[in-house]
């Protein structure tokens, strides 16, 4: 296939997708008002973003000329997203407590230091057995109340982990045990990104990690998540965002939309491109049928496919579609990304599987309570940053410290 002729299939496979899913598609969702934003969700249109992708197709023609917009790209994100120069690294001070011991796995309470006084909060789960190294992988989850502590969360954390995989899952800035801040503030987008960085600092901080096998994997928000990461930093080498890549939808909330990183003076360019900036490391897709991933066989992911194919590495990205699903990270969208993490990761799928070659995930999941970091008998320690004042001023003084190294 010709880079030029790319716009014309996105045109045309877009339509096909998109003619058999308007009769099923009900009234459009209400734009989500995001405070300080530039954009109103979603911003554009079906046909606008199949529209904007061949715009896209027709800027570059070759792996170089792609670099070049990645770049582009990439500094643009860092630099509205107030990340550039990146924050000045402080110590993680890891609060690891409350090992439990599981079938094949373990799990551990844990809070690490994003900026000083400013914790993220998850959850750390190990193999049981098994030599070092071992592959790490991170989890991030949606918009949901408790989404770390949620049993998909806990079942795909604890399964990765009997796979071979030490895995961390964490909370969104604002959600569960995150309460520095509420998900509404000025700094959501920045900090999420940053605390997605300093969650991937710490697992490979820790002794009997590979760093070159260093997966990601979240849905919906936590999709965001993992394609914001990957694209920003090139030490994820598998990605797996779930039920979020779209050309025309950008995220319903400020946390992923909230600042122009998708556009500005320098640049122009939507999510399924930000995806794309993890080529030529291997990214499984995950799509449905009843979301705005609905026409992803047809307009995404052949703009994904051509990105890799610059590279000569269009064996390494894949679409799971499920046509017949909706939003969520249900069983068989989980059983995709286990293959592809065995796959590339160096994974052991067969440790969770039955005879009949479905994946167990039975005794996967804990009493929520039992997972939290911070409790009445272990408060937030007392240099905790008290409001969101103080935690503008630790970003930015992080900020002006990491731009004078």
């Amino acid at each position: 296939m010709r880079f030029l002729e790319l716009s014309a299939l996105l045109l045309v496979a877009g339509a096909i997708v998109a003619t058999a899913a308007r009769a099923a598609e009900g009234p459009a969702a209400a734009p989500v008002a995001v405070a300080k934003a530039l954009f109103k969700e979603p911003r554009q249109t079906e046909d606008q973003g199949r529209e904007q992708l061949a715009a896209f197709a027709r800027t570059w023609h070759s792996r170089e000329e792609w670099e070049a917009r990645a770049r582009n790209i990439r500094e643009c994100i860092l630099r509205e997203a107030h990340l550039a120069p990146l924050p000045a690294r402080c110590d993680l001070k890891p609060i690891v407590r409350g090992r439990q011991e599981r079938k094949g796995y373990t799990i551990e309470n844990v809070a690490i230091e994003a900026l000083p006084g400013f914790f993220v909060t998850g959850n750390l789960y190990r193999p049981a057995s098994g030599t070092a190294p071992f592959a790490a992988v991170l989890c991030p989850h949606g918009h949901a109340k408790d989404g770390r502590l949620a049993a998909y969360t806990q079942t795909r954390c604890a399964t990765l982990a009997r796979m071979g995989a030490i895995v961390f899952a964490w909370d969104m800035v604002g959600y569960g045990e995150s309460k520095q801040l509420a998900h509404t503030d000025a700094n959501v987008q920045t900090l999420q990104i940053w605390d997605s960085m300093r969650a991937l600092d710490f697992v490979l901080s820790l002794e009997g990690v590979d760093p070159k096998r260093v997966g990601c994997t979240g849905e919906s928000g936590g999709g965001t998540q993992t394609f914001f990461l990957a694209a920003l930093d090139d030490r994820v080498t598998v990605s797996v965002p779930v039920v979020q890549v779209s050309a025309h939808f950008f995220g319903g909330c400020q946390c992923e939309s909230g600042l122009p990183v998708h556009k500005s003076d320098r640049h122009d360019t939507n999510n399924v491109e930000i995806a794309a900036m993890a080529a030529p490391r291997p990214m499984l897709v995950v799509s449905d049928g009843a979301d705005w991933t609905k026409n992803e066989p047809g307009v995404e992911f052949p703009y994904l496919w051509s990105v890799y194919r610059a590279f000569g590495a269009q064996d390494k990205v894949e679409n799971a579609h499920f046509a017949d699903e909706k939003h969520d990270y249900g069983p068989t969208k989980r059983a995709a990304m286990y293959k592809f993490m065995a796959r590339y990761l160096g994974l052991n799928l067969k440790a969770v599987q039955r005879e009949c070659g479905c994946v167990d995930e039975s005794d996967a999941t804990v009493a929520p309570e039992t997972l939290k970091v911070f409790t009445a008998d272990h408060p937030l320690p007392d240099g905790a940053l008290k409001d969101s004042a103080a935690v503008a001023e630790a970003l930015e003084k992080a900020r002006q410290a990491g731009g004078k190294k």
